[in-house]
């Protein structure tokens, strides 16, 4: 499995953290974001984030920012690309589950790195179960396409 994981200037040391969480799972990570504190825009991390999974670059996505919002936000703007923000495990297993999202946001302002890191392996660890699913995939897809 191939994961791209990106952030701006807030998100440092949480990807960092989640990106060796990844490897040490066995998972290929490729790291789209910025390593400094310097103040830089999400937008460009987000659309870096979904071209790469829309592309089949990488099968799924982690995208974190300030709250999670502002880079999910850009991420989803990538056709394809079915982006969740998360704050606990449940709601990132169930956006997998019944959404098939590829791609996972949260905030590091809004939790800390342990709680990614839960987050991260409940979404992981979940399959789309498709079935009566698939038909409200189907109409987001509609609806991107119109």
């Amino acid at each position: 499995m191939k994961i791209v994981i990106g952030n701006d200037h807030t998100a440092v040391d949480m990807k960092l953290a989640i990106k060796a969480h990844l490897q040490e799972r066995g998972i290929e990570v490729t790291d789209v974001g910025t390593d400094t504190s310097e103040s830089c825009d999400y937008p460009i991390y987000g659309e870096k984030i979904g071209k790469a999974v829309a592309s089949g670059e990488a099968d799924l996505g982690i995208a974190i920012c300030g709250t999670g919002v502002g880079i999910s936000i850009a991420a989803g703007k990538v056709k394809g690309i079915r982006t969740c923000v998360c704050s606990e495990p449940c709601t990132a297993r169930f956006s997998r589950m019944h959404n098939d999202s590829n791609v996972l946001a949260f905030g590091a302002r809004i939790i800390g790195t342990e709680m990614a890191v839960m987050i991260t392996d409940a979404w992981l660890d979940a399959r789309y179960e498709g079935g009566r699913h698939q038909r409200r995939i189907d109409q987001l897809t509609e609806i991107e396409n119109r």
